[in-house]
Protein backbone atom coordinates (compact mmCIF):
# COMPACT_ATOMS: atom_id res chain seq x y z
CA UNK A 1 0.00 0.00 0.00
CA UNK A 2 2.71 2.45 0.56
CA UNK A 3 6.04 1.96 -1.12
CA UNK A 4 8.90 4.67 -2.57
CA UNK A 5 6.28 5.73 -5.43
CA UNK A 6 3.53 6.75 -3.27
CA UNK A 7 3.72 10.15 -3.75
CA UNK A 8 4.29 10.40 -8.02
CA UNK A 9 3.40 13.60 -9.18
CA UNK A 10 2.38 15.01 -6.19
CA UNK A 11 3.12 18.70 -5.59
CA UNK A 12 4.12 19.13 -1.46
CA UNK A 13 4.82 22.81 0.42
CA UNK A 14 6.55 22.61 3.40
CA UNK A 15 6.83 25.63 5.70
CA UNK A 16 9.73 25.74 7.86
CA UNK A 17 11.55 23.41 5.45
CA UNK A 18 15.33 24.37 5.23
CA UNK A 19 16.28 22.85 8.17
CA UNK A 20 15.38 20.11 11.00
CA UNK A 21 12.47 18.19 10.81
CA UNK A 22 11.19 20.03 8.15
CA UNK A 23 14.11 18.84 5.81
CA UNK A 24 13.66 15.71 6.54
CA UNK A 25 9.83 15.35 5.81
CA UNK A 26 10.87 16.90 2.22
CA UNK A 27 13.38 14.45 1.65
CA UNK A 28 11.06 11.80 2.74
CA UNK A 29 8.45 12.99 0.23
CA UNK A 30 10.99 13.72 -2.51
CA UNK A 31 12.08 9.76 -2.26
CA UNK A 32 8.51 8.83 -2.45
CA UNK A 33 8.13 10.83 -5.56
CA UNK A 34 6.74 13.88 -4.52
CA UNK A 35 8.13 17.44 -5.87
CA UNK A 36 9.13 19.43 -2.93
CA UNK A 37 9.13 23.34 -2.45
CA UNK A 38 10.93 24.45 0.69
CA UNK A 39 9.81 27.81 2.26
CA UNK A 40 11.23 29.25 5.19
CA UNK A 41 12.54 32.83 6.52
CA UNK A 42 15.92 32.75 5.56
CA UNK A 43 17.61 32.28 2.23
CA UNK A 44 20.53 30.96 3.99
CA UNK A 45 18.49 28.05 5.42
CA UNK A 46 16.77 27.50 1.83
CA UNK A 47 20.30 27.07 0.63
CA UNK A 48 21.69 25.01 3.12
CA UNK A 49 18.35 22.90 2.78
CA UNK A 50 18.61 22.51 -1.02
CA UNK A 51 22.37 21.45 -1.07
CA UNK A 52 21.14 18.88 1.59
CA UNK A 53 18.59 17.74 -1.00
CA UNK A 54 20.81 17.58 -3.82
CA UNK A 55 23.66 15.79 -2.16
CA UNK A 56 20.98 12.63 -1.70
CA UNK A 57 20.27 13.29 -5.48
CA UNK A 58 17.14 14.96 -5.06
CA UNK A 59 15.26 18.37 -6.21
CA UNK A 60 13.92 20.72 -4.47
CA UNK A 61 11.92 24.93 -5.07
CA UNK A 62 13.25 27.44 -2.51
CA UNK A 63 11.16 30.30 -1.89
CA UNK A 64 11.49 32.72 1.25
CA UNK A 65 7.91 33.71 2.82
CA UNK A 66 7.07 34.35 6.78
CA UNK A 67 3.83 32.52 6.99
CA UNK A 68 2.96 35.42 9.52
CA UNK A 69 2.19 37.45 6.36
CA UNK A 70 -0.84 36.57 4.54
CA UNK A 71 0.12 38.16 1.58
CA UNK A 72 3.37 36.61 1.19
CA UNK A 73 1.69 33.26 1.77
CA UNK A 74 -0.94 34.00 -1.07
CA UNK A 75 2.18 34.64 -3.19
CA UNK A 76 4.16 31.44 -2.64
CA UNK A 77 0.98 29.27 -3.03
CA UNK A 78 0.59 31.13 -6.42
CA UNK A 79 4.04 31.19 -7.07
CA UNK A 80 3.62 27.01 -6.50
CA UNK A 81 0.77 26.32 -8.97
CA UNK A 82 2.34 28.48 -11.57
CA UNK A 83 5.97 26.58 -11.20
CA UNK A 84 4.90 22.93 -10.18
CA UNK A 85 1.48 22.78 -11.80
CA UNK A 86 -0.32 22.57 -8.91
CA UNK A 87 -0.15 22.24 -4.99
CA UNK A 88 -1.52 18.86 -3.19
CA UNK A 89 0.50 18.62 0.01
CA UNK A 90 1.16 21.64 2.41
CA UNK A 91 3.17 20.68 5.88
CA UNK A 92 2.78 23.09 8.30
CA UNK A 93 5.80 22.78 10.33
CA UNK A 94 7.41 26.42 10.65
CA UNK A 95 7.66 26.93 14.42
CA UNK A 96 9.03 28.58 17.28
CA UNK A 97 9.63 27.21 20.55
CA UNK A 98 12.53 27.88 23.45
CA UNK A 99 12.26 26.97 27.21
CA UNK A 100 10.55 30.06 29.40
CA UNK A 101 8.57 30.01 32.89
CA UNK A 102 5.31 31.69 32.09
CA UNK A 103 5.85 34.17 34.95
CA UNK A 104 8.46 35.74 32.98
CA UNK A 105 8.12 35.09 29.51
CA UNK A 106 7.94 38.89 27.25
CA UNK A 107 4.29 39.08 26.39
CA UNK A 108 6.01 39.94 22.94
CA UNK A 109 7.45 36.74 22.77
CA UNK A 110 4.29 34.73 23.40
CA UNK A 111 2.91 36.46 20.45
CA UNK A 112 5.52 36.10 18.30
CA UNK A 113 5.37 32.16 18.73
CA UNK A 114 1.44 32.20 18.37
CA UNK A 115 1.47 34.24 15.33
CA UNK A 116 4.34 31.83 14.08
CA UNK A 117 2.45 28.50 14.69
CA UNK A 118 -0.98 28.98 14.92
CA UNK A 119 -1.37 32.21 12.51
CA UNK A 120 0.59 31.00 10.09
CA UNK A 121 -0.89 27.66 9.60
CA UNK A 122 -4.06 29.41 9.43
CA UNK A 123 -2.79 31.51 6.45
CA UNK A 124 -1.35 28.78 5.12
CA UNK A 125 -3.89 26.44 5.55
CA UNK A 126 -6.24 28.51 4.32
CA UNK A 127 -4.20 29.77 1.10
CA UNK A 128 -3.60 26.07 0.00
CA UNK A 129 -7.34 24.56 1.27
CA UNK A 130 -8.69 27.67 -1.47
CA UNK A 131 -5.99 26.84 -3.94
CA UNK A 132 -7.12 23.01 -3.52
CA UNK A 133 -10.52 23.54 -3.49
CA UNK A 134 -10.28 25.90 -7.17
CA UNK A 135 -8.29 22.94 -8.81
CA UNK A 136 -11.38 20.28 -7.76
CA UNK A 137 -8.26 17.55 -7.18
CA UNK A 138 -8.82 18.16 -3.34
CA UNK A 139 -5.43 17.39 -1.21
CA UNK A 140 -3.68 16.86 2.08
CA UNK A 141 -2.52 19.27 5.11
CA UNK A 142 -0.29 17.67 7.30
CA UNK A 143 0.29 19.66 10.49
CA UNK A 144 3.11 19.28 12.70
CA UNK A 145 1.82 19.54 16.96
CA UNK A 146 3.42 18.39 19.65
CA UNK A 147 1.76 16.40 22.75
CA UNK A 148 1.71 18.98 24.84
CA UNK A 149 -1.45 20.81 22.77
CA UNK A 150 -3.51 18.37 25.20
CA UNK A 151 -1.31 17.96 27.99
CA UNK A 152 -0.02 21.44 28.85
CA UNK A 153 3.43 22.15 28.64
CA UNK A 154 5.51 23.89 31.40
CA UNK A 155 8.22 26.14 30.53
CA UNK A 156 6.51 26.16 26.63
CA UNK A 157 3.04 27.90 27.54
CA UNK A 158 3.71 29.94 24.14
CA UNK A 159 4.03 27.32 22.03
CA UNK A 160 1.87 24.94 23.81
CA UNK A 161 -1.59 27.45 23.52
CA UNK A 162 0.09 27.91 19.79
CA UNK A 163 -0.10 24.17 19.20
CA UNK A 164 -3.59 23.47 21.00
CA UNK A 165 -4.90 25.79 18.40
CA UNK A 166 -3.76 24.27 15.35
CA UNK A 167 -4.39 20.83 17.05
CA UNK A 168 -8.48 22.50 16.90
CA UNK A 169 -8.03 23.72 13.64
CA UNK A 170 -6.81 20.07 11.86
CA UNK A 171 -10.15 18.96 13.64
CA UNK A 172 -12.08 21.80 12.30
CA UNK A 173 -10.76 22.35 8.81
CA UNK A 174 -10.95 18.31 8.58
CA UNK A 175 -14.61 18.25 8.94
CA UNK A 176 -15.17 21.75 6.56
CA UNK A 177 -13.56 20.63 3.82
CA UNK A 178 -13.92 16.80 3.74
CA UNK A 179 -16.41 17.41 0.93
CA UNK A 180 -13.98 19.08 -1.36
CA UNK A 181 -11.45 16.19 -1.08
CA UNK A 182 -9.29 17.91 1.28
CA UNK A 183 -7.82 15.38 3.93
CA UNK A 184 -6.77 17.78 7.44
CA UNK A 185 -4.29 15.17 9.49
CA UNK A 186 -1.61 16.03 11.96
CA UNK A 187 1.43 14.52 13.58
CA UNK A 188 2.45 15.19 16.97
CA UNK A 189 6.27 14.19 17.72
CA UNK A 190 7.94 13.57 21.16
CA UNK A 191 11.49 14.49 21.44
CA UNK A 192 14.05 13.69 18.57
CA UNK A 193 16.94 13.81 17.66
CA UNK A 194 17.46 17.67 16.21
CA UNK A 195 20.36 19.58 17.41
CA UNK A 196 18.11 22.83 17.09
CA UNK A 197 15.62 21.70 19.62
CA UNK A 198 18.20 19.62 21.73
CA UNK A 199 19.81 23.34 22.34
CA UNK A 200 16.93 25.08 23.05
CA UNK A 201 15.04 22.65 25.06
CA UNK A 202 17.64 20.05 26.91
CA UNK A 203 20.95 22.16 26.42
CA UNK A 204 22.75 20.19 28.80
CA UNK A 205 23.58 16.48 29.06
CA UNK A 206 21.83 15.90 32.12
CA UNK A 207 18.54 17.53 31.38
CA UNK A 208 18.88 15.31 28.15
CA UNK A 209 19.25 12.28 29.95
CA UNK A 210 16.01 13.15 32.37
CA UNK A 211 13.76 13.77 28.99
CA UNK A 212 15.07 10.53 27.86
CA UNK A 213 14.35 8.28 31.05
CA UNK A 214 10.72 9.74 30.99
CA UNK A 215 10.03 7.97 27.82
CA UNK A 216 8.78 4.36 27.82
CA UNK A 217 10.58 3.26 25.09
CA UNK A 218 13.58 5.10 27.00
CA UNK A 219 14.82 6.88 23.35
CA UNK A 220 14.24 9.89 21.20
CA UNK A 221 12.87 9.26 17.89
CA UNK A 222 14.57 9.60 14.90
CA UNK A 223 14.13 12.50 11.95
CA UNK A 224 13.60 9.94 9.85
CA UNK A 225 11.18 7.38 11.85
CA UNK A 226 8.79 10.85 11.92
CA UNK A 227 9.58 12.11 8.51
CA UNK A 228 8.63 8.44 7.04
CA UNK A 229 5.57 8.44 9.12
CA UNK A 230 4.49 11.61 7.27
CA UNK A 231 5.13 10.71 4.09
CA UNK A 232 2.41 7.58 4.97
CA UNK A 233 -0.09 10.16 6.49
CA UNK A 234 -0.28 12.14 3.14
CA UNK A 235 -0.37 9.44 1.08
CA UNK A 236 -3.01 7.70 -0.57
CA UNK A 237 -2.15 4.46 1.99
CA UNK A 238 -4.18 7.00 4.51
CA UNK A 239 -7.19 8.21 2.50
CA UNK A 240 -9.37 7.06 4.64
CA UNK A 241 -7.50 8.67 7.79
CA UNK A 242 -8.85 12.62 8.29
CA UNK A 243 -8.79 14.66 11.59
CA UNK A 244 -6.65 12.62 13.47
CA UNK A 245 -3.42 13.12 14.94
CA UNK A 246 -0.90 10.65 15.20
CA UNK A 247 1.24 10.59 18.43
CA UNK A 248 5.06 9.94 18.01
CA UNK A 249 6.61 10.06 21.20
CA UNK A 250 7.39 6.27 22.59
CA UNK A 251 4.73 6.86 25.02
CA UNK A 252 5.69 9.56 27.00
CA UNK A 253 2.86 11.76 26.89
CA UNK A 254 0.79 8.16 28.83
CA UNK A 255 4.14 8.65 31.84
CA UNK A 256 6.07 5.94 32.99
CA UNK A 257 3.17 5.10 36.44
CA UNK A 258 4.17 2.92 39.09
CA UNK A 259 5.17 -0.02 37.28
CA UNK A 260 7.43 2.13 34.50
CA UNK A 261 10.59 1.96 36.18
CA UNK A 262 13.55 -0.33 35.53
CA UNK A 263 12.32 -3.24 37.58
CA UNK A 264 10.14 -6.13 34.97
CA UNK A 265 6.83 -5.77 35.96
CA UNK A 266 6.93 -9.33 36.87
CA UNK A 267 9.52 -8.72 39.39
CA UNK A 268 7.03 -6.16 41.46
CA UNK A 269 6.39 -7.99 44.46
CA UNK A 270 3.05 -7.74 46.11
CA UNK A 271 1.95 -6.08 49.84
CA UNK A 272 0.74 -8.11 52.15
CA UNK A 273 -2.61 -7.54 53.80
Amino acid sequence: MFDATSLDGRVALITGGGTGLGLEIARSFARCGAAVVLASRGEEHLAEGRASLEADGLKAVTHVCDVRDVHAVRRLVRSVEDELGSLDILVNNAAGNFVRPAEILPEKAFANVVDIVLNGTFNASRAAGRAMIATGRGGVILNVVATYAWTGGPGTIHSACAKAGVLAMTRTLAVEWARHGIRVVAVAPGPFDSKGAADRLWPSEDLEERVRLEIPLERFATREEVAGACAWLVSDAASYVTGECLTMDGGAWLGRGILGGDEPIGSVKRRKG
